[in-house]
């Protein structure tokens, strides 16, 4: 028998193609779960009635825009 002969014999040899194919359906596995994570989040509707501020939801004050952001620009000349 050959010196460098591979041995398939041996539990727990890996070959090149199953290190691919298991590297590769993990990274599979995981983007899926990432994506099916990002999926079930809600986001807020950020702007969505036009405004940079907090509208109001819910009392007395219902639709009321509260605290418009506004940036000062320090671009005077």
């Amino acid at each position: 028998m050959r010196r460098n002969a591979p041995n398939f014999k041996k539990e727990g040899v890996m070959n090149r193609f199953d290190h691919l194919h298991k590297t590769y359906r993990e990274a599979k596995m995981k983007a899926r779960k990432e994506r099916i994570l990002m999926m079930s989040r809600s986001e807020p509707n950020i702007n969505g009635s036009g405004t940079s501020g907090y509208t109001v939801k819910s009392g007395e004050n219902t639709g009321k825009v509260l605290k418009h952001i506004s940036v000062t620009s320090s671009n005077s000349l």
